[in-house]
Order: C-alpha cells, then structure tokens, then sequence
C-alpha cells in the first residue's frame, strides 16, 4: 500500500492502492521524476470525479482537504 501524508508534518491522512496512486500520477503534474508531493484543491477534486476517479480516494482527499484552500500531500510505500 501506499501512504499519503500531509506534506511538512506528521498528519496520516490514509492509504491508498498501486491504481489510485496511479490516477494521481497521471492527473497531476510532476516536476521530476523523484516528486512525490501534490497540491489538492477542491476545484481538483471536481476534475478527478469527472475523470473517474476512484470514490474512495476522493472522499479521503476530501476528507484531508476539509474546509481548507488546499492541501498538500506527500506519498510513501510502506515496507
């Protein structure tokens, strides 16, 4: 599994699958190779319902969001 956290902090926000990491991946921009962090927005989440997003992983991203501008979060595999 693959952990994301919010970026700068120790707050879990939850795991996610190979598949949903990999929408993240192609959804959103990568300023290299070794990037691991995203910044999540609500109007973010609209596109990623509209492009199909896994519901689950929209209801954590949503839930970390909560009434905030944005988030930034930060992945890991666990071992």
């Amino acid at each position: 599994m693959i952990e994301l956290r919010e970026k700068g902090g120790d707050t879990a926000i939850g795991e996610i699958s190979e598949d949903q990491l990999q929408f993240l991946i192609d959804q959103l921009e990568e300023e290299s190779l070794e990037d691991r962090d995203y910044a999540i927005t609500p109007m973010l989440l609209q596109v990623f319902e509209r492009e199909g997003a896994d519901p689950e992983l929209v209801a954590l991203l949503t839930a970390a969001l909560g009434d905030r501008e944005t988030i930034e979060i930060v992945w890991r595999r666990e071992t």
